[in-house]
């Protein structure tokens, strides 16, 4: 701590022991500086920054497109996407579109919707339940929690 000094008079002394000046806080008064290596400040911003990158998690958003009419051999299948993507830690957006005629019968794929979430309660868990969306009917599963 060295108190109010010129600005020149804090130059030489950073010069002197082969440092730079550098602006904290511009808008006080008077304008408030550091004496220090800038060049390994921003070195160990830097790798503060790259580690906190590195730890953080990205959670995607998976989706299955469904019709009403999607035959059982079809559904088991698309399970097991869906199953592995919930395994490796993503969302799953199951989406049953209806075309034509097929919206009059919204509970062909709420049924289909129902299944998926029973079969899939080891693995997930239902984040946002079935609604319709215009023409297409949703579902969104998310993985189990890590904390049992």
């Amino acid at each position: 701590m060295l108190g109010i000094l010129d600005t020149a008079e804090a130059q030489r002394i950073a010069r002197e022991n082969g440092l730079d000046l550098v602006e904290v806080n511009p808008k006080s008064y008077p304008p408030v500086c550091k004496i220090m290596d800038f060049g390994k400040y921003k070195y160990d911003e830097k790798k503060k920054q790259a580690e906190a990158k590195k730890k953080q998690v990205v959670i995607g958003l998976k989706e299955i497109k469904l019709r009403p009419k999607t035959d059982d051999h079809d559904l088991e299948f698309k399970l097991k996407h869906v199953r592995r993507f919930l395994q490796e830690g993503n969302k799953v957006k199951i989406t049953c579109r209806f075309r034509g005629r097929e919206i009059t019968h919204p509970e062909a794929a709420q049924k289909q919707l129902d299944l998926i979430a029973e079969s899939i309660k080891d693995v997930g868990m239902i984040e946002t339940g079935s609604r319709m969306e215009g023409r297409n009917m949703m579902l969104i599963l998310a993985p189990q929690s890590k904390a049992k």
